[in-house]
């Protein structure tokens, strides 16, 4: 069962109520209300299925938290159609241009959508790569990933703590690094999974401990894999798409 192939179909057929709309609509909204988002899972649907924003009892909804939602939808596709290539900076500074074009950060001058970070930053408490050294360590973490032959799902899920310690980015660093491990599993034949933002903590304490014990990280996702088998199990019980 080629969950690329079944993805990149449905989403070129525009299938509703498949595979790829839960997706699209369970990891927007996850991997955005993680970072902050108070979009609901429905506002989100919504979105997502008829392109506008219901109006309902909270006006006091942030335009960012919807142009960024729009954006991860955006991304997802982008990430579909690229999935059979080899990541890349150029790949990844994509991604982030996608994310936050037309946020209230785009009219930043310093805040430089879609390239490395020119502000130092700090995440969950610890420094994080200097924006002088992010190039550099961008491209180490690739060439080390890329010397991964076969790539197992610890060694995506080490690119992930690794990317989110260097932060190469202002901001949207989390929403990348999830999307990308999403496609690096997707690429390599492994089950993807959805981090779910009421297992926020979990997740955040397994990024923390990584480089000490990996397994808090690792149960994490592996958890999620079980979750997100569960939806394509109940799309295809047969285990054909």
């Amino acid at each position: 069962m080629n969950l690329l192939e079944i993805l990149t179909e449905e989403m070129e057929m525009k299938l509703k109520g498949g595979l790829y709309h839960q997706t699209q609509i369970k990891l927007a909204f996850n991997s955005n209300r993680i970072e902050g988002s108070r979009l609901s899972e429905e506002q989100t649907r919504y979105i997502f299925e008829t392109n506008t924003v219901a109006a309902g009892e909270d006006a006091a909804t942030n335009v960012d938290d919807i142009i960024e939602t729009v954006n991860h939808f955006i991304c997802f596709d982008f990430m579909l159609a690229s999935a059979r290539d080899r990541l890349s900076e150029d790949m990844i500074k994509e991604f982030h241009r996608i994310l936050k074009t037309a946020t209230s950060d785009a009219r930043k001058d310093w805040f430089m959508v879609g390239d490395y970070k020119t502000r130092p930053n700090v995440v969950g408490g610890n420094k994080t790569s200097a924006p002088a050294k992010v190039a550099k360590e961008m491209a180490a973490l690739l060439s080390s990933y890329h010397g991964k032959n076969p790539v197992l799902l610890e060694d995506i899920v080490e690119f992930h703590h690794r990317f989110e310690r260097i932060h190469p980015f202002q901001d949207g660093n989390g929403r990348l690094g999830r999307i990308i491990m999403f496609r690096e599993c997707l690429r390599s034949g492994i089950l993807p999974f959805i981090i779910d933002h009421s297992h926020k903590m979990f997740y955040y304490r397994g990024l923390q401990e990584f480089p000490h014990e990996r397994g808090y990280l690792m149960d994490t996702c592996r958890s999620a894999q079980d979750e997100y088998e569960k939806l394509v199990q109940y799309f295809f019980p047969d285990g054909n798409g």
